[in-house]
């Protein structure tokens, strides 16, 4: 076989071969005659003719994700450092913009993210930045969409996924809750305290309220006692005076059997006036003279006989009649 023919059987073969081409799942390929778009590939095997048309490019359609972190100033002059994901995409209908209208869509998204972060965080102060990031994310997105839509793309979502101020001021911050948590525990503690003395204080005076009522008591009882005695003095023919110290001195009596009866006591009773002898000798004569006259009344009721004797009888004397 001539080697010529060969040759051209296997280069035609080649170009056959190369007319065809596949097209994965969620890519599109751009082709191109002669430097002039053509048309849109989506995914499948597709055909086209060897050394006019060719492949310009293939591109994805799937969702993608670019992190960027922007380190910025707050309003109260704290530096942080955000980390912003975007989530972005080509749909089938934008391939043509995506491919033709952005060479490096990585780079232009990231300076919109720069730009609406520096001019959304130096507003907030640092704790505003940490309660409002959602509202951070929200601005990134609405900005984006509204510049990449442009050039093919559509913005999924956006995150800001984390903030690092600087390390001082997060010690500080460390330090700062750190001295809050002490002041919860200190306030508990404090709250504890007060109810225990509280409790503790109405137990006394509870206690205290018994103890006097039970005092009250028994002074009630022992002035109901001595009113009797007095009554019963009294009705003997002893006035009150002489009551009141007969009373005293028989207290005083029992008392001193009382202490004496106590082993263990060294209790000494002594007065506490120069006068106070003197006037416990006078209440020890009023109170003899109260027993005399006591003992000298009990006398006469014995001496104190019946009028008539039981068994005497005496026959009644009859009327007269007139006749």
């Amino acid at each position: 076989m001539d080697p010529l023919l060969i040759i051209f059987l296997v280069f035609g073969l080649f170009i056959f071969l190369s007319s065809f081409f596949t097209v994965k799942q969620q890519t599109a390929v751009i082709i191109e005659r002669f430097g002039k778009f053509l048309s849109i590939r989506q995914s499948g095997l597709q055909l086209k003719i060897p050394l006019i048309d060719r492949i310009a490019g293939r591109v994805n359609l799937k969702i993608q994700q670019l992190d960027v972190i922007i380190e910025t100033k707050t309003k109260d002059n704290v530096f942080v450092k955000l980390k912003v994901s975007v989530q972005f995409m080509v749909v089938k209908e934008t391939v043509y913009d995506a491919f033709y209208k952005l060479e490096y869509p990585h780079d232009q998204i990231t300076s919109y993210v720069f730009d609406v972060v520096r001019a959304e965080v130096p507003k907030l102060k640092l704790d505003d930045v940490f309660e409002r990031k959602d509202d951070i994310a929200v601005a990134v997105k609405r900005e984006l969409n509204e510049a990449m839509t442009t050039y093919g793309y559509t913005i999924i979502n956006t995150l800001v996924t984390d903030i690092d101020p600087d390390i001082q001021v997060k010690n500080a911050m460390n330090r700062i809750n750190a001295a809050d948590r002490e002041k919860t525990v200190a306030e508990f503690e404090a709250e504890a305290s007060r109810i225990r003395i509280v409790a503790k204080a109405q137990a006394e005076a509870e206690s205290k309220k018994l103890q006097g009522q039970g005092i009250a008591d028994q002074r009630r009882e022992i002035a109901r006692g001595l009113d009797e005695s007095v009554d019963v003095l009294n009705k003997v023919g002893i006035n009150s005076q002489e009551a009141s110290a007969l009373i005293v001195v028989t207290q005083h009596y029992d008392t001193l059997q009382a202490i004496g009866a106590d082993t263990n006591s060294n209790l000494i009773l002594l007065p506490n006036s120069p006068q106070a002898g003197s006037d416990m000798l006078n209440n020890m004569v009023a109170s003899f003279s109260a027993s005399n006259q006591v003992g000298e009344m009990m006398k006469k009721t014995k001496r104190i006989k019946p009028a008539a004797h039981p068994t005497d009888y005496v026959e009644p004397e009859e009327p007269e009649t007139e006749v």
